[in-house]
């Protein structure tokens, strides 16, 4: 307890000294990304006053979920976003627990979630992955077609488009991180003109929160800071 309940001081520490660096007055989120860590730990951090999670693999995360649900412990509800790859056969427990998807990268995936989004919940809030650094082993639809892709996922009614989603490069070069994310930034600044909805700049982990947050992050997503390694 003692161990995840000082990294998460530090990290909203770290997150309060990069806004106060980026003279940023509006709050920076902190998603713990909790996937591969039981339910043991996830209480944990919860009890320290954490309640977004995220979650990156479709039938651990899911069990997980459900199991929470049954916990007394947990007096509060939490919220979950799914953020990693997801595949076409697999939308439909997504659509049925959780409450955002933030790996949206093409129009089938968004018309299944769709589809399969019960009635008795509220529309799904959902983030375009962009793959802002080109690299054909990572997801995401290119910088050219976000706009055209948010036109369309905007006329989905069990959908709520709030963003983009991105995960930069590793590289050694500061220079090129921040680069790629003040590309992030302009296109969500283009998508906030048009869509009044949008207001959800998710990228920066644990080794580029600061230049995320620097350029206009509004959600950091942090595990392994948090929960320790895998």
């Amino acid at each position: 307890m003692t161990t995840i309940s000082n990294n998460i001081v530090a990290i909203q520490q770290k997150i309060a000294n990069a806004s106060q660096a980026a003279q940023r007055v509006d709050e920076v989120q902190l998603l713990a990304v909790s996937k591969t860590k039981p339910v043991a730990l996830i209480k944990q951090a919860f009890l320290q006053g954490l309640t977004h999670f995220g979650e990156n693999y479709v039938q651990e995360s899911v069990e997980k979920i459900l199991q929470i649900k049954d916990d007394k412990e947990f007096d509060r509800p939490l919220t979950w976003y799914f953020i990693g790859p997801l595949q076409s056969n697999k939308t439909r427990p997504v659509a049925e627990n959780f409450d955002w998807v933030q790996s949206v990268d093409r129009l089938k995936i968004a018309q299944r979630l769709d589809q399969q989004r019960p009635e008795h919940l509220p529309a799904i809030n959902i983030c375009l992955q962009v793959n802002i650094s080109g690299e054909s082993s990572k997801s995401g639809t290119t910088l050219s077609e976000v706009m055209e892709l948010a036109e369309q996922v905007q006329d989905l009614p069990r959908l709520k488009l709030r963003g983009i989603m991105a995960i930069p490069e590793k590289s050694d070069n500061p220079d090129v991180i921040k680069q790629q994310f003040k590309a992030l930034e302009l296109i969500y600044k283009q998508l906030q003109q048009q869509y009044s909805d949008i207001d959800t700049l998710s990228m920066g982990m644990s080794g580029d929160l600061e230049s995320a947050i620097e350029c206009g992050s509004t959600m950091v997503r942090i595990g392994t800071d948090i929960f320790g390694a895998r």
